[in-house]
């Protein structure tokens, strides 16, 4: 291979970067190109999808060496860019589910639903272990605790299977674990991007509580499940040992990504950077490229600069500020990784289970998942399960809302309200286990003569630090909820709440007013799994993946911590029976 085409092979970019001259793939000789959250053909249907990443995939067949493209997506919680596939509830919800096989079928029917439309490589699962409710992006973690976390990366083995021979397979793609590491574990108000304040910012620890919270799940992804990509944070680390306010970005670490990662823990795959993320790095240009590759990056997701890219690592090499064996380490990686997903052989899309998309056993899954991941904190009187026959009033947007119940990356990045996917709402479900149940969405409908209440509260829609607390978020509920709940908890003798939020809410001072209090998490397209456990055709069996604090301003707050007085503690949830008849 030329330097030219080694660096090709290091280099992704976007797909609207490069879809008005895809001749760019074959002149560039990337290696890759990704669809960032939202970033979907004309045609978002699984042929639509297929063709584009097949058209792409022949630009690359065009170059002199024919080295086949490798594409990237996020599906975090399902295919979950693609319209009708099936949405399954987000990791912290799986986290609730204690259940690591039905995590490994979750992601098993990702990656077929993924990769049945093109793409072979997936930015999941984040393996991150939230220390701090705050972040923009808490749900996207499995729980406080790596050793949950460590138990709920056997989706690593749904994405990729039991064997490396697995990964060729129509059934199977190449999996990331993310982001790498500590980035949930990062200062309130350590980050400088934008207006986040938590996402993005920085870890500061020691080396020894680092590797013990925040490395842990990366040694089992490793060692365990050779996971075939890792995806660096875009947030830093500050040890104490030599004194807080000198931190480093992970993509800048060369202690982290190449010293401990590669040569300690063994990671034998490829590092992908984050969207953008070495542009964060001090210094001009360059020296960010030449920093980052020197540090251990193989892949650079450079969205919109990837020809920039290609002539700076060509330039530092050649002025011998990146030794040409450090490319040829990261080459290896990627093409190993090509080599074994069986590209070479068959490049273009196998669309043999493109039928299976969002198809009912898939969704039967999602809705088991839904069902596992609730979590029953409070039921006095035994208010749950509810009676088929008794008047239900349902109050509250989210209620009938797919959207807000799928939450970010749904579609778009920051995912959006409305009625953007097939599936079904929790008052859908509701509705196929009652006919008596009258709708309110603002609780303004008459409440007399209705045995119980349901109120449905929450979030809507966000990803990453846009979803920080002090960046447009609180974790105090909004007024409209509060006053649902005080609606009709003063006036229907047995009181639901439902929680549909990608984060525990402040709900101290409205828990006495309600007779069960449950939460739903994200759950995704499959809203009836909630209404399953309401009824009792399954039991509660959810736990909290985390700690539920009693005010915004006892975060962070987790197990283990000296002082601990949560209102719910972590691994709190009630059980019920399934009704017998």
């Amino acid at each position: 291979m030329t330097l030219q085409e080694k660096i090709g092979q290091m280099t992704q970019a976007e797909r609207v970067a490069i879809d008005g001259d895809r001749d760019q793939i074959t002149t560039l000789g990337l290696g890759s190109v990704l669809s960032g959250g939202g970033s979907v053909p004309a045609d978002n249907t699984p042929k639509g999808w297929a063709d584009m990443v097949d058209a792409y995939q022949s630009k690359a067949l065009a170059t002199r060496l024919k080295i086949p493209l490798l594409y990237g997506i996020d599906s975090v919680h399902g295919h979950n860019n693609l319209i009708g596939a099936t949405i399954f509830p987000h990791n912290l919800a799986m986290g609730a589910t204690r259940d690591p096989a039905l995590v490994r079928e979750e992601q098993q029917i990702t990656a077929i639903e993924t990769k049945a439309t093109g793409p072979q490589w997936v930015f999941a699962p984040c393996v991150c272990v939230v220390r701090d409710l705050r972040w923009g992006r808490t749900y996207e973690s499995y729980g406080e605790d790596p050793g949950l976390v460590i138990e709920m990366e056997t989706g690593i083995e749904g994405f990729q299977g039991r064997h490396k021979r697995d990964l060729s397979s129509p059934r199977h793609v190449l999996a990331t674990a993310k982001h790498y590491a500590g980035d949930g574990d990062t200062v309130f108000g350590s980050s400088t991007t934008g207006t986040f304040t938590i996402d993005q910012g920085v870890t500061v620890t020691d080396r020894r509580t680092f590797g013990r919270i925040d490395l842990a799940p990366y040694v089992t992804a490793v060692r365990k499940y050779g996971v075939g990509s890792i995806m660096p944070s875009f947030s830093s680390v500050d040890w104490k040992e030599d004194g807080v306010g000198n931190p480093v970005r992970m993509s800048a670490s060369k202690e982290l990504l190449t010293d401990v990662l590669k040569r300690k823990i063994g990671f034998d795959g490829f590092l992908i950077s984050d969207w953008a993320a070495i542009q964060q790095i001090p210094g001009d240009y360059a020296t960010q490229v030449r920093t980052s590759v020197n540090a251990g990056m193989d892949m650079f997701m450079e969205p919109h600069t990837a020809p920039q890219f290609t002539r700076t690592l060509l330039a530092e090499v050649q002025a011998g500020r990146v030794e040409t064996a450090r490319v040829d380490d990261a080459v290896r990686r990627i093409l190993k990784a090509k080599f074994e997903l069986g590209l070479f052989e068959n490049p273009y899309t196998d669309r043999r289970y493109a039928g299976t998309i969002g198809s009912p056993e898939h969704r039967a899954v999602a809705r088991r998942a839904v069902a596992e991941s609730q979590v029953l904190l409070k039921n006095s009187g035994q208010a749950l399960p509810l009676a088929a026959d008794e008047e239900i009033y349902v109050a509250g947007v989210n209620a009938d809302d797919i959207g807000n119940q799928a939450g970010g990356w749904t579609v778009t990045w920051q995912g959006s309200s409305g009625d953007i996917i097939p599936g079904t709402t929790i008052l859908d479900g509701i509705r196929q286990n009652s006919s008596n149940v009258t709708y309110s969405a603002d609780a303004s409908a008459p409440m007399a003569g209705h045995d119980a209440g349901i109120v449905v509260i929450g979030e809507r829609p966000y990803a990453e630090g846009l979803g920080d607390v002090g960046n447009g978020h609180t974790l105090n509920l909004p007024d409209a909820d509060k006053a649902n709940i005080d609606r009709v908890c003063g006036a229907i003798r047995t009181c639901v709440v439902l929680d549909v939020a990608g984060r525990p809410q402040i709900v101290t001072d409205r828990l006495p007013a309600m007779d069960a209090f449950v939460m739903s998490w994200l759950p995704g397209s499959e809203g009836a799994g909630v209404a399953d456990v309401l009824f009792g055709k399954r039991p509660f069996t959810g736990r909290l993946p985390v700690t539920w604090p009693r005010s915004e301003d006892q975060e962070p707050i987790n197990i283990g911590d000296r002082t601990y007085k949560p209102l719910f503690p972590y691994a709190h949830g009630l059980r019920t029976g399934a009704r017998t008849h």
